[in-house]
């Protein structure tokens, strides 16, 4: 046996659940969602940024459902988008009045491919257990997947009491955190208990427990993960903005998912005024491709620059060619199988520029301060042209076209 074996576990069996044409578990990839910012009850709007965030490669997408007038604007949502050519699974996300809404606007509750609910936002007491047992029937009459979504956020206040209580009358008492996560596991297996008892299958229950810390996550889903075998949605809850939100999210789902925990994601990233809302989908797709789950886009390795590399040439010729296949894969992915997989590095300087670019499919090791002004060109490990004078960059995108052409085998045409 190798001391390299691998020391990653398998991935953890789940129930796999049909959302749409999208499966999540048993076994299928790991999914990207995301979820809009718009205020659902304008259509064009919503339409627009379901749209964005689809071609960005978000495999599901989430939709705030929250007045009678968002419900209204579902069904011409999901029209619009079907007209446009774009079949992506829409989730409803139900919060406190989403009992009324499914029962008064049915085509809604139809358009709709999967509903979130939150038990800690449905109710207390006896009209909790009504009105959870109204979306779930809801979901059985539809046909519709659930996902049982717990947050540390919105925690049923009479569950986290009483087990409070319980802990505090125990001989040997638990610390607050132990409690609170005990109490995020129940909720969301009690929860899933309650829905397969009204008559939801088993494979049409997501769960997820999510909270904002690294550490609590982490410690929460291994714990959920060893209880059950329901398919898992990971999340970071509220992770914040910008690299700060982005970093954290890679922390906690990084460890999880190469733990074999998890089949979908979302990356809750807080966009800047005017920001991209589609960086969460990057975000997402990266994580999963960096941790060698899954394949989205070609990889571009770039060196961090250095003293030998005063120029900002490079980061620029990067930066170009990282944006540009990501655009190109819109076009490469629907003609070229698994044009996903290609590796391209982009070096600035000789130290370790030819030996990176011999690694990567095609690489380019461009000259650095005081080099000589050529930049060799390797391509699947040997040196195949070097590149000299202004338009190195169109040249070398010249390459990576020529290569994904030449190298990836063309998909079948669908006679239908």
């Amino acid at each position: 046996m190798s001391m390299f074996q691998s020391a990653f576990p398998p991935r953890r069996n789940s129930v796999g659940v049909q959302v749409g044409s999208i499966r999540i578990g048993g076994g299928a990839p790991i999914v990207v969602q995301s979820m809009t910012n718009t205020d659902t009850e304008d259509e064009i709007a919503t339409t627009v940024q379901v749209a964005q965030l689809a071609r960005a490669g978000s495999e599901l997408v989430r939709i705030t459902v929250n007045t009678a007038e968002a419900a209204k604007a579902v069904p011409g949502i999901r029209a619009r988008l079907d007209d446009m050519g774009c079949h992506v699974p829409l989730i409803g996300d139900f919060h406190f009045n989403g009992h009324k809404l499914v029962t008064e606007y049915p085509d809604c509750a139809r358009a709709l491919a999967k509903y979130r609910i939150n038990p800690g936002n449905v109710g207390h007491g006896k009209k909790r257990d009504e009105q959870f047992s109204i979306l779930i029937e809801a979901a059985c009459k539809y046909e519709k997947p659930v996902r049982i979504g717990v947050n540390w956020g919105s925690l049923d206040p009479e569950l986290l009491a009483r087990m409070m209580d319980e802990n505090a009358r125990s001989g040997d008492p638990k610390d607050a955190s132990a409690v609170m996560y005990e109490a995020l596991i129940t909720s969301a297996l009690q929860s899933a208990e309650r829905a397969e008892e009204i008559g939801l299958g088993r494979d049409r229950i997501i769960l997820s427990c999510k909270m904002s810390g690294v550490r609590d996550l982490i410690t929460v889903y291994r714990a959920l993960a060893s209880r059950c075998d329901y398919a898992l949605h990971l999340g970071l809850t509220e992770a914040g903005m910008g690299s700060k939100g982005i970093v954290a999210s890679t922390a906690a789902l990084s460890v999880l998912l190469l733990e074999g925990i998890g089949d979908t994601i979302r990356i809750s990233l807080t966009p800047e005024p005017g920001g991209d809302r589609a960086r969460e989908v990057v975000v997402a797709q990266e994580i999963l491709q960096t941790t060698g789950l899954r394949a989205f886009v070609p990889l571009v390795a770039a060196c961090p620059g250095c003293g030998r590399t005063t120029s900002t040439y490079f980061q620029e010729l990067a930066e170009s060619i990282q944006g540009y296949v990501r655009e190109q894969m819109l076009v490469w992915r629907e003609e070229y199988e698994g044009v996903e997989n290609m590796t391209l590095a982009v070096m600035g300087c000789v130290v370790n520029g030819p030996g990176e670019s011999k690694h990567a499919n095609i690489g380019i090791s461009l000259p650095g301060s005081g080099e000589r002004p050529v930049a060799p060109v390797f391509v699947d490990g040997q040196k195949s042209v070097t590149l000299k004078g202004d338009n190195i960059a169109g040249e070398f995108r010249q390459i990576v076209d020529e290569y994904v052409q030449m190298k990836y085998p063309k998909k079948a045409v669908d006679a239908h």
